[in-house]
């Protein structure tokens, strides 16, 4: 993330519009976040009372991770934290990186549509809570930037993203850069004092005292960070009281040692403008945790370095799936480096396996993919095989070892680093640059222990995706794959597995033909949505396909079925629905095992359940008896069998919402099934988490249509 001179024509408006709203509510740190073009990212785009470098491990957020600015993206809704405790309690992951005493809120910029957030950060000092007024003045705020953010849409010079962060002064709009501005700030602030720091802590002032105890010339400290200036201070201890000072706005103080025995008090006073700091000696004990480290003691990594390693920690806990772990190196670590270029290849065979890669053309990936891990044209194999990382500040660098590489990916400078487990290589992530990149040695450090815990997330990730892929690979091989042609049927069908667990349940449709003139059709659910369930699923339906082959009456082979089952003696429960439609004599024989029923649409528009008693749920009873049902055979006439994974919601009554999918049925259009089924499931809720798996089966009686065409059983596991 990076910090300009001041901002484009294009955003002046906006960022005036931006500082005003800070100004206004009295925050002391603003953020506007807009959403990317794919609505996946939030991009920091401009940030006021803070300087860019400590806002870099928010500088995109995944609209999908959990954090006060995404929720009020995603719900449309301001989200108000009033407290470090609140924080903690509501969004751990955000008060890992914000561990200071703070209250915030997150509004949504919404306008003709939706923009992004604007985040806003108060002092711990004010009130917990907010007024109706100030809520209204924030609501204002947002329609005002959306406003903004519109007219340079219509004007041709919309925002650009990805650009880096503008930091945008509170008020005046020019940054006070100038001695004399500095002291000025500084006087109102102190009485007396030794020297003054910007927002991005560097030195603007310093008094000649200031500079006796520091043991430096001010010519040699103004506009330096003081932990790269004064190497006794380069200690993220003392770089993090800095940070609580900018984000806090409350004074703080430490104590260090300048070499060799001299300790110094440092108060600092912070600002929306800046921090004054005074330096006074002291001659008291300095407290255990505070021990003078040596000229060689190795220089420990940047505070903002560490936070930012903790954040993508805490957000490499949440991936899932290879792509998860893919989209979060290049959303998230990629920008907080500068790199523009990713490779993610895995171990596989000997070779290096390409799994994702981000700047890169497809003839270059394809030529990278599949190398053996010996290969000597880049020094991935080699990373891997010694576990040591490779960093390559130049292109010369590079070609002194590796002479073709270069002219591979056309970058400027890499980053190598071997994804270890245990020992064991799982592949190689590899960073490169469009310009040159030293390296330093803290952020060698970062990425080093980055890589190991992209490694674990990786190996997890994979595990993850072979397990659903064989539950994918059992689910598909236990559903129907199509579904038979039968002469005046109309026919689709749908199975969502639950989105909690392994992607396999045991809901189960089938569609069976029975000669030119009648048809079968069950549908039927397992307790559980897992491995045993999928298991039992697979031993009904075979059960039923046996006893209906044997022309075997509806409560007949429910009753077969259920002895079946019974002999079994399995620990889950089956519900099971059975139809015959006959139609020779125009009539549809049903009886049911504790399914819910299922929905009849007439042509005339009328729907509602089909009354049929039910008999007990498979397995349970040995000598059950299953009622029987018919109904007329109408010509239009829909028949929508469904399991309870698609009805039943927490807090709402089974027969209401059954009512609910009767009134969505009867108002869609039937002239396609599919399109049908999508609606039904988007109106129920269900295309999002599942905690139950979802089979739907829809039949339609089209006399005199002809043949129908034969449809495919789809699965949501398989798409």
């Amino acid at each position: 993330m990076t910090s300009t001179g001041g901002p484009p024509t294009d955003s002046a408006e906006l960022d005036a519009v931006f500082a005003e709203t800070v100004r206004r509510t009295g925050a002391s740190i603003g953020a506007l976040y807009l959403l990317a073009p794919d609505r996946r990212l939030l991009h920091l785009d401009a940030v006021c009372g803070v300087g860019a470098e400590l806002a870099a491990p928010w500088g995109t957020v995944p609209l999908a991770s959990p954090a006060p600015v995404t929720d009020a993206v995603r719900d449309d809704r301001l989200v108000w934290v009033g407290s470090r405790e609140e924080m903690v309690r509501s969004y751990p992951r955000t008060a890992m990186v914000l561990p200071y005493p703070l209250a915030l809120v997150a509004a949504p910029v919404t306008g003709v549509r939706r923009w992004g957030a604007l985040l806003l950060m108060w002092p711990a000092a004010r009130p917990p809570y907010m007024t109706g007024r100030e809520r209204a003045n924030i609501a204002s705020s947002c329609r005002r930037v959306a406003r903004a953010l519109e007219e340079a849409a219509d004007r041709g010079s919309p925002i650009p993203l990805g650009g880096g962060t503008r930091v945008v002064p509170a008020g005046t709009g020019r940054p006070s850069t100038s001695p004399e501005s500095a002291v000025a700030d500084f006087v109102e602030r102190l009485p007396g004092g030794s020297c003054a720091l910007d927002l991005e802590g560097r030195f603007t002032f310093l008094t000649a005292g200031a500079c006796e105890l520091l043991g430096v010339d001010a010519g040699r400290l103004l506009g330096t960070l003081p932990w790269q200036s004064l190497r006794w201070l380069d200690d993220p201890a003392y770089e993090d009281r800095y940070r609580a000072a900018v984000i806090s706005r409350e004074p703080v103080a430490f104590t260090a040692c300048r070499p060799p025995d001299q300790w110094l008090e440092f108060h600092l006073y912070p600002d929306a403008s800046g921090i004054s700091v005074r330096i006074v000696s002291t001659s008291q004990e300095p407290p255990p945790a505070r021990v003078h480290r040596s000229a060689r003691t190795p220089t420990p990594a940047r505070a903002g370095h560490l936070y930012q390693l903790t954040h993508l920690a805490a957000a490499l806990t949440e991936v899932v799936g290879v792509q998860d772990v893919i989209d979060l190196v290049a959303d998230q670590i990629m920008p907080a480096f500068g790199a523009r270029g990713l490779v993610l290849s895995a171990a596989e065979g000997g070779r290096l396996r390409i799994t994702g890669h981000r700047g890169y053309s497809a003839e270059t990936v394809e030529r990278l993919d599949g190398l053996p891990l010996d290969t000597a044209l880049t020094p991935a194999g080699h990373a891997l095989g010694t576990g040591i990382p490779a960093f390559f500040a130049d292109r010369e660098e590079m070609r002194r070892t590796y002479p073709k590489a270069p002219q591979i990916s056309g970058a400027h400078a890499w980053a190598f680093l071997p994804l270890i487990v245990s020992g064991r290589p799982v592949g190689c992530c590899v960073l490169s640059y469009d310009h040159p990149h030293a390296f330093p040695a803290e952020e060698r450090a970062v990425l080093t222990s980055l890589a190991g815990l992209i490694a674990q997330a990786l190996d997890r990730a994979r595990l993850y995706d072979t397990k659903q892929e064989l539950a994918r690979g059992l689910q598909e091989a236990l559903l129907p794959r199509t579904l038979p042609e039968v002469d005046g049927l109309a026919v689709a069908a749908r199975y969502m597995p639950a989105t909690r667990g392994m992607d396999i349940g045991g809901d189960f449709y089938d569609l069976i033909r029975l000669g030119d003139t009648a048809a079968a059709a069950v549908i039927g659910d397992v307790q559980g949505h897992n491995v045993a369930a999928a298991a039992l699923m697979g031993q009904v339906r075979t059960a039923v396909r046996a006893h209906v082959a044997l022309g075997t009456s509806p409560d007949q082979v429910l009753a077969k079925t259920n002895r079946l089952l019974a002999d079994f003696g399995p620990d889950l429960f089956t519900s099971c629905l059975y139809a015959r439609l006959d139609f020779a004599r125009r009539s549809i024989t049903l009886a049911s095992a504790g399914h819910p029923p299922p929905l009849l649409r007439l042509p005339g528009g009328d729907t509602r359940p089909v009354v049929a008693p039910p008999g007990p749920l498979l397995g349970i009873i040995p000598d059950a008896v299953f009622p029987v049902t018919e109904l007329a055979l109408v010509p239009g006439m829909i028949l929508a069998f469904y399991t309870d994974g698609l009805v039943e919601r927490p807090g709402v009554d089974l027969d209401d919402s059954i009512a609910d999918l009767a009134r969505h049925l009867a108002r869609a259009d039937d002239r396609d099934l599919d399109l049908l089924i999508d609606e039904l499931v988007s109106e129920a809720g269900t295309t999002g988490q599942r905690a139950d798996d979802v089979a739907l089966l829809l039949l339609q009686h089209r006399a005199g249509a002809g043949r129908a065409r034969p449809r495919r059983g789809h699965s949501e596991a398989s798409r």
